[in-house]
């Protein structure tokens, strides 16, 4: 049976050569949540920085790792989302909770939660390949308005995005939807009808017709547990022959491991080593999942000898 939660939906809508995703995320990102007991706000603001990694990563081709990040000078000064080429989610966020307290109501609003600062994708496949990196400056009230802003400075491609997140009876849930346009070369036995200038601008109304019901789409929608993506792609844009292919199933997976901490641990000093003891053992917890693992004096001897 397909999955019809925690996914990535890719849909074409031929008529006027545009492509999408749609992404919706429901107990991957309540686990993920779960695992720090971010307040409301953080969370909210996670959630939709989740669901855009996962909608952005699955319009690449790519085999690795999909990361977004943020870092402002507001309550949420760090946010991490990334995506693994196979699906994998994770994410986490740094917060000042007093700063956070003193606040009204924000919503989703990056100015209020994340300030002033950049917003950075980056996609790296691996050691022996070179990374990718796209950074702005954060421009917008919403981070969906931050991810337009990068497309129009960045990569000039022209594209839609609608965002959300929230709680719901079921728990954390998220989603997206991304209109991208194509180029009309090659185009679409309804583009292909025409000939150039009419092609060109029964583009230009298809765009900005799909940009319109895609502004319909409302929150609620988007993390309704009972609407499943089909059905909602359907009632966006069925008049106009949405095709549906499919879906990616996304998890919630980190990457940390034992072997991983030590090989860290191995490259400090042995100075710096002995600093982070406590008690005799050094503990170290992975930011991302709150996984905690802890090293013994005997380990802990094992890898200060290592340094000398």
């Amino acid at each position: 049976m397909p999955p019809t939660d925690d996914l990535i939906r890719p849909f074409q809508i031929d008529a006027f050569a545009l492509r999408g995703r749609h992404v919706r995320i429901g107990p991957v990102l309540d686990r993920i949540i779960g695992q720090h007991g971010y307040p409301e706000p953080v969370a909210r603001m996670l959630g939709e920085a989740a669901a855009l990694a996962a909608t952005l990563a699955s319009a690449l081709k790519y085999d690795g790792i999909f990361t977004l990040q943020t870092k402002g000078d507001g309550p949420i000064g760090l946010m991490v989302a990334d995506v693994t080429s196979d699906g994998a989610v994770r994410g986490y966020a740094q917060y000042d909770a007093d700063a956070l307290a003193g606040l009204d109501e924000v919503g989703n609003s990056v100015p209020k939660l994340i300030g002033a600062g950049y917003l950075a994708f980056t996609v790296d496949q691996g050691q022996h390949t070179e990374r990718y990196q796209g950074i702005v400056e954060i421009t917008g009230a919403t981070l969906a308005e931050c991810a337009h802003h990068y497309f129009r400075q960045s990569e000039q491609i022209e594209v839609g995005i609608r965002l959300a997140a929230g709680r719901t009876e079921s728990g954390w849930r998220a989603g997206a939807i991304m209109l991208q346009r194509l180029p009309l070369e090659g185009g679409t036995e309804s583009l292909l009808a025409f000939d150039g200038e009419q092609a060109a601008e029964a583009q230009d109304d298809g765009w900005r017709r799909s940009l319109v019901l895609l502004g319909t789409c409302t929150d609620a929608e988007l993390i309704d547990p009972n609407l499943d993506s089909d059905r909602l792609l359907f009632r966006l844009f069925h008049e106009d022959g949405v095709r549906v292919y499919p879906a990616q199933p996304l998890e919630a997976r980190c990457r940390c491991s034992r072997e991983r901490i030590e090989n860290v641990l191995k490259t400090l000093p042995a100075d710096d080593l002995q600093h982070l003891v406590v008690d005799g053992k050094v503990g170290v917890t992975c930011e991302f999942c709150s996984t905690f693992y802890e090293f013994s004096p005997d380990e802990i001897e094992t890898l200060a000898a290592l340094q000398r």
